[in-house]
């Protein structure tokens, strides 16, 4: 792995620990870190009050880059990994799901989106 692709994973780790703690000060449980299962990886799953939030953390130079990466196929890997989840976790079914995003950038307070993208679970 390059020196610029360690550095990247790196940043990514360290954006996806910044979120969960921002999400725990708001309040949230977290669930799970880095879930993977069928072709898809969920960065944080947490829960508030009814609600259970598979929430994608983009760690980007600014705070619109990071904004805009969420992509149609990164929004159904999630929801294929979100199925998963759920099937092995029945007491969040009867829940509120959404799909939140943490965005981070250097020198930034994250910004939390909640329903940032449309879960596809049917």
């Amino acid at each position: 792995m390059s020196r610029d692709r360690r550095a990247a994973h790196r940043f990514g780790l360290s954006a996806e620990t910044r979120a969960a703690l921002w999400l725990r000060l708001k309040g949230y449980r977290i669930h799970a870190r880095r879930f993977a299962a069928m072709g898809g990886e969920i960065d944080l799953i947490v829960s508030r009050g009814s609600v259970v939030a598979f929430v994608e953390v983009k760690a980007r130079e600014s705070l619109d880059e990071a904004m805009s990466s969420i992509t149609y196929v990164k929004r159904r890997r999630i929801s294929r990994a979100t199925a998963n989840w759920l099937a092995r976790n029945p007491w969040a079914g009867a829940r509120t799901l959404r799909g939140d995003a943490v965005f981070i950038a250097r020198g930034r307070l994250p910004r939390h989106r909640e329903a940032a993208f449309e879960l596809d679970l049917g």
